[in-house]
């Protein structure tokens, strides 16, 4: 599969976008392709300004330039109608990420996708929230245990008010009852 079949492109995820239920908020033609590893990048958590608010309440997950470094997500297929509706979930109108296309390594083979760098990054530690749901899209999709591990042992901020996990927990509730 390339990065455009049939009116589709490849989409990297490596924070909250791991999990179906959130990518699938704004982005409802999102499926499952495959989970691969991004060489020589690291994740980080941060804000695109000192003192950003931001629905998550803390630092984001952006990807930086890190030669020896891997990170790993899920590749996700989505309908090109859906681009617009994923780069402004991403705030790229508004300069927070920019758009980046990468060669994901995969059991397939390389793959080329497209996935998203914050500009004018300022490490800030994530909500405990925000990390709940990497967490969850990284068990639910299968990524190596070690990394689930790694993205376990990373320290937030102690946040505990309202989020959007709030929007994404009666989701999650109606496919299991399903």
């Amino acid at each position: 599969m390339s990065a455009a079949t049939n009116g589709t492109f490849m989409y990297f995820a490596f924070g909250s976008n791991l999990l179906k239920e959130r990518l699938q908020l704004a982005n409802p033609s999102a499926s499952f392709c495959t989970t691969g590893r991004l060489k020589d990048y690291e994740l980080n958590f941060g804000l695109w300004q000192k003192h950003a608010n931001n629905t998550w309440h803390g630092g984001v997950a952006t990807i930086q330039s890190n030669p020896g470094s891997e990170v790993w997500g899920v590749i996700w297929t989505l309908s090109n109608e859906h681009l617009m509706s994923l780069d402004n979930q991403e705030g790229v109108n508004k300069g927070i990420y920019s758009p980046l296309e990468v060669s994901v390594e995969t059991d397939q083979g390389p793959m080329l996708c497209r996935t998203y760098q914050m500009n004018n990054f300022h490490p800030c530690p994530p909500s405990p929230q925000y990390k709940q749901v990497v967490c969850m899209g990284a068990e639910q999709n299968g990524l190596p245990v070690e990394y689930l591990k790694r993205l376990e042992a990373i320290q937030t901020n102690n946040y505990s008010g309202p989020s959007v996990l709030d929007q994404i927990r009666p989701l999650m509730k109606q496919k299991l009852e399903v």
